[in-house]
């Protein structure tokens, strides 16, 4: 899986055909639908489902759970025709083996020190903040900051002002975005998420 242009983009938290159809004409990479509980950002696979459907091909549909079960995210997953599965909890090597199917990426969210990616058999891993969700950035400019080796997603608290700066401090693979785009608490606005995207594509790999 490789990004179109410059860092992988992934808009998370979706509700809205608006949304989706901004976020994915802007040329995100893949948008996120949040089926966790207590979030103003949760979805129904109904609701995903009809959302999944505007989406191109090209750009991967991800759906996020948090202290679920497994027959319940494989549920909420087939349902709603997303395909892409991101675990945002204490999950172990277990749920990455059970979940596993062909043409689905398996996302890996934790606010942990991570050294690699598909220690626990996620094709992708994002390192998020202590409180996914909320806004508050962690402390990805630290000295002691490591990048994990392989393809690996930097999310908490990005804005479209920030996006470059994380990126050239740590050079993530790709970046996460869902409060860092909103109006308001739970929405969208479409100025910033064409904002951060191309805040995000701007950036440049080179030394």
């Amino acid at each position: 899986m490789t990004a179109s242009s410059g860092p992988f983009v992934k808009i998370c938290g979706l509700k809205t055909a608006r949304d989706v159809d901004v976020a994915v004409a802007a040329g995100a990479d893949a948008v996120g639908f949040v089926f966790a509980a207590a979030s103003p950002r949760t979805i129904g696979a109904g609701a995903a489902r009809d959302l999944v459907a505007r989406v191109p091909e090209g750009v991967l549909t991800v759906g996020v759970f948090r202290g679920q079960g497994v027959e319940e995210v494989r549920r909420l997953t087939e349902e709603s025709g997303v395909r892409g599965v991101q675990l945002h909890g204490d999950e172990g090597p277990e749920y990455y083996e059970a979940l596993r199917a062909p043409g689905r990426t398996l996302l890996r969210a934790t606010a942990e020190h991570v050294r690699r990616c598909g220690e626990y058999g996620e094709d992708l891993l994002l390192l998020d903040a202590p409180d996914p969700g909320s806004g508050k950035p962690w402390n990805w400019g630290s000295a002691q900051f490591t990048a994990p080796e392989g393809q690996w997603l930097l999310a908490g608290g990005l804005t479209p002002d920030t996006v470059r700066e994380a990126l050239a401090a740590t050079r993530a693979w790709g970046v996460d975005v869902s409060s860092g785009v909103e109006a308001e608490r739970g929405v969208k606005s479409p100025e910033l998420i064409r904002a951060f995207i191309a805040a995000a594509r701007s950036y440049d790999y080179s030394p």
